[in-house]
Formats: structure tokens, sequence, C-alpha cells
């Protein structure tokens, strides 16, 4: 469960604290006695130990020391911090802590923030299926947090962006037989009505009227039918009139279709709505945080399944804008849904749009669980900044070659393109395929690698690890000045 974070106006000594100090000499002079303070100097100066852990008298506590040398940037520096965080979890569960205080010895603002942000994304857990949920559920509930320089905003402001991405999460985490595309846009009914957002879901007589022949193609060998779900945030202070645009990929769950895949690719193919996710979640703690930006979100939801009616390679299909595509492999679905919505996206005039998909598997084959692939046109003015914010939040995007010559490999005999560009580069044609249907600043996020995860990396918990959320928040911050 998420703790809550809470601002403390003092803490109490004799409670489970963890003190953040830069310098052994910044440890409270009340706390410990000399004793101890040599004890915690040696494990920290002679040792080379970033914590140390006492326990008095039932209770622990814990010193971290927050300076570290070998951290060259800021960025790397913060993220160490959420590690920092997130590594003391087992020692809190162990003595069945259910709250904890982090007290900013030190005065050091974004660090603190940083640790307690790994420290309440690492406490997720997704055990709504299991019968002893309530064994291994966390004990920890509450996570105060003592600063004279964090401010109750700063707090509020990390529980929405921490609940978003836990949402974001057990949405990925849900099995397609809980969640098809009809039961996602409910899902994301209730997010937009918590948040206050307006929210329009179209059915699929409503995309076929809108002749959206990418969806439709794809949800042809469903037994449920598709949705594509509008949310628009509008505050009355936006700071821009046209609006940034995100454009999530709501694949519910991927079989390949008929170009099927191997068993043990579908096996986490539930997660390949992790764009749709993502967008939902983001606009969501954009609106309950009162980012003063416009923003709308776009998900095209549907399964990919191998029935009596599905689609078929070789194929034509017509899609929204009239493009007539030469399906060569039915398991390229999720840009033909994605070239769809960025059809649709026109209609705002929008001044970005950013599109978050687990598109392909050549973008984690070249870049394994750590990085997403990031590509753009006629975004430079924006690219740079949502990089930026990447590294911020240590989601980090690394920017693959955009240049014309791929567009080449699309080229079709006979329909306007083909779906697919070969056995090479596949990250990158499928960027160009996407880019077919944009006439705006726009940018492409594939984030097939670090999306879902077999095993536990530090604060990223196993499955749906919620990216894009915390990436999409900080660069819609940091836009809104």
């Amino acid at each position: 469960m998420l703790p809550e974070l809470i601002k403390a106006s003092k803490f109490n000594k004799d409670n489970t604290n963890i003190y953040l100090v830069s310098e052994i000499t910044h440890l409270p002079k009340n706390v410990f006695d000399e004793k101890e303070t040599k004890y915690i100097s040696k494990r920290i100066l002679e040792k080379n130990q970033d914590t140390v852990i006492l326990n008095k008298l039932g209770h622990i506590t814990v010193v971290c020391q927050l300076k570290s040398k070998e951290e060259s940037t800021k960025e790397k520096s913060l993220e160490k911090y959420r590690k920092s965080g997130d590594s003391l979890l087992s020692v809190l569960s162990e003595h069945k802590t259910e709250m904890v205080c982090i007290v900013d010895s030190s005065q050091l603002m974004s660090e603190t923030l940083a640790f307690a942000e790994g420290m309440a994304l690492g406490n997720y857990q997704f055990l709504k299926y299991r019968k002893d949920r309530e064994e291994k559920e966390s004990t920890l509930k509450k996570v105060e947090i003592a600063s004279i320089h964090i401010t109750e905003k700063d707090i509020s402001e990390l529980n929405i962006l921490c609940k978003a991405v836990y949402t974001c999460r057990s949405l990925v985490n849900e099995p397609v037989s809980a969640l098809n595309a009809e039961k996602l846009a409910l899902d994301f009914e209730v997010i937009a009505h918590t948040a206050g957002i307006k929210i329009e879901i179209l059915n699929k007589q409503k995309i076929e009227a809108l002749k959206m022949g990418g969806l439709l193609a794809v949800n042809f060998g469903s037994i449920d039918p598709p949705t594509f779900s509008i949310m628009e945030y509008k505050p009355e202070n936006a700071v821009n009139s046209k609006p940034i645009v995100f454009v999530g990929k709501g694949v519910v769950y991927d079989t390949g279709g008929l170009s099927l895949k191997p068993t043990s690719s579908m096996d986490t193919m539930k997660c390949d709505m992790s764009g749709a996710a993502a967008v939902a979640s983001a606009i969501s703690a954009i609106a309950l945080a009162k980012l003063p930006v416009y923003v709308v979100a776009l998900v095209p939801a549907t399964d990919n399944r191998p029935d009596g009616n599905a689609y078929v390679p070789g194929d034509i299909i017509t899609m929204m804008d009239g493009t007539t595509v030469e399906v060569l492999n039915t398991d390229a679905e999720g840009r033909l849904i994605l070239a769809d919505a960025l059809t649709y996206a026109k209609k705002y005039d929008p001044l970005l749009v950013i599109d978050i998909a687990t598109l392909t598997g050549a973008a984690e084959a070249a870049l394994g669980r750590i990085g997403i692939a990031g590509m753009h046109n006629n975004a430079e003015k924006y690219f740079p900044q949502l990089v930026k914010s990447s590294f911020n939040v240590c989601e980090r995007i690394a920017e693959f070659p955009f240049w014309d010559d791929y567009e080449e490999l699309l080229k079709s005999e006979i329909a306007d393109l083909k779906n697919i560009g070969g056995k090479f580069a596949g990250a990158i044609t499928a960027g160009k395929f996407l880019q077919h249907f944009t006439d705006f600043p726009w940018i492409h996020l594939d984030i097939a690698g670090p999306a879902f995860l077999d095993k536990r990396d530090s604060y990223r918990t196993v499955g749906g690890t919620g990216v894009g959320v915390r990436l999409l928040f900080d660069f819609v911050k940091e836009f809104g000045g």
C-alpha cells in the first residue's frame, strides 16, 4: 500500500527515525550520545558505510549520509537517494514498522524528497489475487518528513505523484480477464472524475463513424469492442492556449494476432497498455497538483487476438486520415492504433504531441530494461527539456537517429505504406510510420524495455513499473514554470 507522506513539525527521538546528513557533525546533539556518535562516525568514515542502523530498546534509528563524492551530477545523486530510501524497506519490514520519520538534518530538500519518494514507490505491492495478501502486506502506513525547507505543498505533490505511479502499476498488472478495453475506459472514468478531469469515451459505433481503420482492424479478432478515451484538463490559469497532447498505446493484451507470438514472448503482454496507463495516470496527477498547463490525453484501446475475423498479413486497411496501409505483420499493431489517435490529435491544433508506447522489441533489444527510445519531428524546442526531465526522474531517454532515409523502408508497391520496415532498425521505422500521421511538433517514446520487469530493480518493483508517469509530470511541471 502507499504510505501516507505527511509533514512533521517536529520529531520524537524515541520513535523510528531516519536521520539524513551530509556531514557527521550535522547529527542532532540531543539524540545521540558521545559513544553512539563515535560508533556512527567510525562506520561511515572508516567502514565506508552510507547507512548505519541502531536498535535502541525496540525501535530502530537510522543514519544515512547523503553526501557522495562519487556522484558527478545532481540527477545521479537524487537517484542514489531514491534507492537509499527503498533499501531501508526490508529493515522496516523486519521490525514491522508502521510509521517512520525522515529527519532532514542537513537541510537537503531535494535529496530528502527523493529519499521519501524511493521509500514510497518501493513499498508498492500487487497482492489483489493472493490468498495470503493480509500476511504479505507491508506494515508501513505513514512516512513523516521533518524539514524546515520542505513545505506541505511539496509533500502533497509527492503524495499525488506516488499515488499516480501506484495507479499506473496496478492497471498494468491487471490481467486481460479483468481489464479489457471497455473496463480500462471505465477505470479511466473513475480516475478522471477523482481528478476533476473532463472525459469522453467513444464506443465502437463512434470509432466506426470516425473511420479509425487502424484501431478497427486490430480489433477485428476480438469479441470485445474497442474504446477511444479522451481526457482533458484545462485550468483557467493555463500558460498555454494550445494543448500538450499525450497519446498512450492501449493494447490490453497482445497475442500478435495471426502473426502469433511465441508463448514466452506472450507471457507479459498484459503490459502492452503501459503507455495508456501512463498518460491517464500522468494527466490525473497534473490535474490534482493543479499545474497551470492545458493537457489532453488520448487512448485508443483494444486487444489483439487471432479470431476468425482477425485482420491478416496481406490485408490493406484505410486509416482515419485516408492513408492506405499494407499489413505485413499483425504483431505490428500498436502503430496502427496510435496512428489514428495522432490523426485525431490534429483537431486540437496542438502545441506538442507526445506518444508513449510499448511499441517494439527492437527498442528493448537496443536499450534493455534501462532506457526509453526517443524520436521526434519539429519538436526541437521541447525535446531537450523532455530529455532533461527524463534524467531528473531517472527514466532516461536515448535519442535515436530519425533520418528521412528510413522512410524508404516503409514504401509499399500496392498501398501508401507498409506497417513494417523489415528486420533492421525496427524501433526507428515504427517511429517513421507514426510520423506520417503528424503535422505538429511531435515526440515518440518507445518504453518496451522499462515498462515491465520480471525482477525488482530497487524502487521499480516486479511487474508494471509505472514508467512515463513521473517523466510526463516533471516535463509539464517545468513547462508550467
